[in-house]
């Protein structure tokens, strides 16, 4: 029962770090650039898409030590409390109440069409990151 203690306790320090990691983000990106579009959530996404798509490629083919805490950590843990599915989904509602129909649906387009390009840039660059670390040829 130890385990299961341990691995909640690794996924509630990942989960708080991210939160409070988005919130930064989130913060930065209204002061920056405004709050008339969601900057802080597509930022987010994006970037929780290109971790996700990196660790989980290093840690699907078994490169990194201690992969099972990595997964809880940072995968499950730091990635699910950094991005935000639910948040996404209500600052597009947001923007159509709003009567910002182009807005909305460009936020949401971006979100999905980017999100899938930063996962699959993580992946990339995870195997350049194991070619490199293992001396072997890109």
């Amino acid at each position: 029962m130890s385990r299961f203690f341990w691995d909640a306790f690794l996924v509630a320090c990942g989960s708080a770090c991210g939160g409070v990691a988005r919130w930064l983000v989130g913060l930065g990106c209204a002061a920056c650039l405004g709050t008339a579009f969601p900057w802080g959530t597509l930022l987010v996404n994006l970037i929780g898409s290109f971790l996700l798509g990196w660790l989980g490629t290093l840690v699907a083919n078994d490169f990194l030590p201690g992969k099972e805490e990595v997964r809880l950590l940072l995968m499950i843990g730091f990635c699910g409390g950094f991005t935000t599915f639910s948040t996404f989904k209500w600052e597009a509602d947001k923007l159509f109440k709003a009567d910002s129909n182009w807005l909305a649906i460009g936020y949401i387009t971006l979100s999905v069409f980017l999100g899938l390009v930063a996962l699959r840039l993580g992946v990339s660059l995870a195997h350049v990151t194991q070619a490199l670390l293992s001396n072997k040829e890109l």
